[in-house]
This record gives C-alpha cells, structure tokens and sequence, in this order.
C-alpha cells in the first residue's frame, strides 16, 4: 500500500510517500521520497509543493494512494492544524482514510532502541511538549510542561527538538522531527485492521494563543 504522510506539528515541514507492506504487527514502512523543510512560518505555502514534490519523485499518482497519515501534534495552532486540513483535504478528494498520530510517538518510532526515552518539542512560552517511552510504547503525557518541572528520573536518552532536548543532560538521539516513515509505522496497525478512522483530533494541549471578539470582550469585561 501506498501511503501518503505528512506534519507540521513542529518547525519542520515534512511530507513523503511510503510504501507499507505487510500492514499490521510485522508491517514495514519504506519511504520512497520525502520532503521536509524547516520554517515554522510558512506551513502553508509549502506543504501541498512538497507533497506534490513527492508524489512525482516516487512516480506516482494521487489516485494510487490507499491512505493518508498526519501528525496530530501536540504542536502550535496554526501550524498544525494546516497539516490535518490538508490531510483531510486529500483524503476527502481521493476517498481515502485519513489516520491521525501523536507527533510525539512518530519521533519515538525512529528511535526504535530498547529503554527509556523522552521526546521534547517546543511549546513555546519557555515550555515544550513531551511524552515518555519505555522499549518504544508510550507510558506517559503527551502533556505540556516548563522543563524544569518533568522528572527525568530513570529516563535513559532523549529525543526531539535540539535546544530542548539539551538542556535535559541526558544521551541525544538525533531525531529533531517526525519523519514520514514514522508517522506511518505508529498507524500501519490500524491501516491494517481496516478500522475506519474517525475525525481527527488535534493535540493542542492548551488554549491558541489568539482570542475571538467573545472572549477579548468577556475578558474586558471582567477587568
């Protein structure tokens, strides 16, 4: 099967198609072309190029993909919900299941090493987005959190945004953003049961940072 897979739960703007075979516990995701460019400003003018990008450097048609992946963060508003709208456009276009991941696992997913591992992002504000794994399954978050406040204790190595995972001292695995080959491992489970995914659902964590006339006016209000 053919899967389109595409995030931008992070500054990385990342789309590719991968081939999955074998869909379910023994699945194995192979990526035949990928895009990924890093500008947290600009989601939306290159996403679509770069999946079109990929779909001509893997020299296929849209019509022969059998699904699409996204990345449902945890990530900043507007970011990420261009990724989902965009996935969920191609789906609708084509017919397709559209399956949402946690960013968060798809970083961990190419990790792929035995112990403990944290994956960080920035949630900006001084505070990042994290999760925790053990042998690769998630045991705890994803959650939002100054990184003063996570306890590491135990935690063998860390993954995910650079500046963040530093300040943790703790053994760095380069793996800074999801990767197209990821996102689709964490769903060929369920692309292979055959499930029908529901709508997405984004992992914001926490209110966007941009109010409605209602809200700055109840805010007013109650000054």
């Amino acid at each position: 099967m053919l899967v389109l897979a595409v995030d931008t739960s992070t500054p990385a703007v990342t789309a590719g198609v991968v081939s999955l075979t074998e869909p379910g516990a023994g699945a194995v995701a192979t990526t035949l072309a990928t895009r990924v460019r890093v500008d947290a400003r600009s989601h939306a003018e290159i996403l679509t190029p770069n999946i079109l990008e990929c779909l001509a450097e893997a020299g296929i048609t849209a019509a022969e993909l059998g699904a699409v992946v996204v990345g449902v963060g945890p990530g900043p508003y507007t970011g990420l919900r261009v990724g989902m709208a965009t996935a969920a456009a191609f789906g609708d276009a084509l017919g397709l299941p559209v399956y949402g991941v946690c960013s968060l696992d798809a970083i961990a997913a190419d990790v792929s090493e035995p112990g403990s591992l944290l994956v960080v992002t920035d949630a900006r504000r001084r505070e990042i987005y994290w999760a925790r794994y053990e042998a690769g399954v998630r045991v705890a978050g994803p959650d939002v959190v100054a990184p003063a406040e996570l306890d590491r204790v135990g935690v063998d190595a860390v993954a995910g945004s650079a500046p963040h995972a530093a300040a943790f001292e703790l053994p760095i695995r380069d793996v800074q953003a999801p990767s197209p080959a990821g996102l689709v491992a964490v769903a060929a489970a369920d692309i292979g049961s055959g499930i029908v995914p529901g709508p997405l659902v984004p992992l914001y964590l926490r209110r966007p940072d941009a109010k409605t006339l209602d809200e700055r006016a109840a805010a007013k209000a109650s000054k």
